[in-house]
């Protein structure tokens, strides 16, 4: 039995079963080859492209009105709020090679908001008027709030469908008699948009938290497992945190690495001219000649707590608000008692895939911050 449709793809399909022991998961980041879109690039820029209609006029017209635009629901777990998220929503669906430009005129119109919206209040400070543009702009900026959040997630959306790879939608809308599979699985386009040294982490992290082993078999792959769905959205919170952790991370690395060699390169050409001082340049990188080919694993082990507090969470609030918002809608915790499911039945394929998704979308999450902290500053968390 099918649990849901999607256009120009597969559906996920449940398959009745019968239960089965409950098993022990406990809680617990590199690409096997580079994707067809890079990490952040795809994120910045506007297209242009020729056409009848032309994308400027149709932009302008989007950002001033969302009835203007038709809101169909994307079958992702979490639907946009705001106005500008449900453009985003229908952009995504109806005209995607206009996606970037749109996102860029959104949050170019929220920093305008929040400026005019700020030079009201300083105007009215000592009169009469000020309480009132104070509490404008605070309902003002809890809304600009939501609307940056659906912008993030509407980039981490268009980033899995640009890979053809559907988001598992809410949970309850895919279990049937307490079953739930997940098909296709996709878990090769998952795992390639990670290099090799974060895939052989992802895996590790897999046998952590799910049990999950690199040679099972196809009988131990869709073998009937039992967990309960508090727990699992656990997991899948935290795996989300463990891919943005090694993709902020990876960053890092590759930055000092590059500045070691500079450095290095640097004291070459210093030995060249002579010199001594510049020489001892190389000496104060990050790596020594000895790390530089280290693993990235070795590499994560030097760290000490403050750094892996640093890097293990959200850099800001909105991010990490949208990583409690996602994860609850799929889950259907702590909404509506009839829509909740305490425990499922599923495979450990299904498991994979759902771990996969939410590591991916921690990765996919570090992009989008950045992107849009460039244009709208974001609220450090």
């Amino acid at each position: 039995m099918d649990c849901c449709f999607f256009r120009s793809t597969k559906p996920f399909v449940v398959v009745s079963s019968s239960s089965a022991p409950s098993f022990p998961v406990l809680p617990t980041y590199v690409s096997r080859r580079k994707p067809r879109f890079s990490s952040l690039v795809n994120f910045s820029g506007c297209r242009r492209f020729s056409g009848v209609t032309d994308w400027r006029r149709k932009i302008i017209v989007a950002c001033e009105s969302a009835s203007d635009w038709e809101f169909t629901s994307l079958n992702t777990p979490y639907t946009p709020k705001s106005s500008k998220g449900k453009i985003l929503s229908t952009v995504l669906q109806n005209d995607i090679r206009d996606f970037h430009s749109v996102v860029n005129v959104q949050l170019k119109g929220l920093v305008d908001n929040r400026q005019q919206s700020v030079d009201r209040l300083n105007l009215s400070v000592g009169s009469d008027e000020e309480c009132l543009h104070r509490r404008i702009a605070e309902l003002q900026g809890n809304e600009s709030q939501i609307s940056v959040q659906d912008i993030i997630y509407m980039l981490i959306v268009y980033k899995f469908k640009e890979m053809e790879v559907h988001m598992v939608p809410k949970l309850s809308s895919c279990v049937c008699n307490g079953r739930l599979e997940i098909y296709p699985s996709k878990d090769w386009e998952l795992e390639s948009i990670h290099s090799l040294e974060v895939l052989e982490m992802v895996k590790e992290h897999l046998t952590v938290v799910i049990g999950w082993k690199e040679n099972s078999t196809l009988t131990e792959n869709w073998a009937t497992k039992q967990v309960h769905t508090h727990h699992l959205c656990r997991i899948y919170a935290a795996s989300i945190l463990y891919g943005y952790f090694l993709k902020s991370a990876s960053i890092r690395r590759n930055l000092e690495l590059c500045l070691s060699v500079a450095n290095q390169n640097m004291g070459l050409a210093a030995i060249g001219h002579g010199s001594r001082n510049l020489t001892s340049l190389g000496q104060y990188s990050p790596f020594s000649r000895g790390k530089q080919c280290e693993t990235l694993k070795g590499y994560l082990m030097r760290f000490d707590t403050k750094t892996l507090q640093m890097h293990a969470k959200p850099k800001t609030k909105e991010a990490a608000k949208m990583i409690e918002k996602h994860s609850l809608a799929l889950f259907g915790v702590n909404e509506h008692e009839d829509e909740e499911i305490d425990v499922i039945s599923t495979s450990m394929s299904s498991l994979k895939r759902l771990v996969l998704e939410a590591i991916a979308f921690g990765s996919f999450l570090w992009d989008a911050e950045e992107y849009v902290n460039a244009i709208y500053k974001l609220e450090e968390n």
